[in-house]
């Protein structure tokens, strides 16, 4: 999800994390700090973002619509994933 615009920032963050960053760098585990600090961002994003994709497929599997739903189309297709489940045998 890297984006061409890039925006300054400054954040307080404990000593001994900006410590073992500036060592990471030193030694090229990472380019920069910069990097450490965006990949560690970005990871942590995924992780929300896979928490909240979580939560919603609860609460759908909750909605008796959304399930019903659900069921009609896998009966609709259900011909269709097991031609592909042959072909995908053969």
């Amino acid at each position: 999800m890297p984006s061409t615009e890039k925006k300054n920032h400054t954040f307080f963050l404990p000593e001994e994390l900006v410590n073992k960053y500036r060592k990471y760098s030193e030694q090229d585990y990472i380019s920069s700090m910069n990097e450490g600090v965006r990949r560690a961002m970005e990871e942590f994003s995924q992780e929300i973002e896979k928490e909240i994709l979580r939560q919603k497929m609860e609460e759908a599997a909750e909605d008796p619509q959304f399930m019903e739903d659900l069921e009609n189309t896998m009966k609709a297709f259900k011909h269709v994933d097991s031609d592909t489940a042959r072909e995908l045998a053969d």
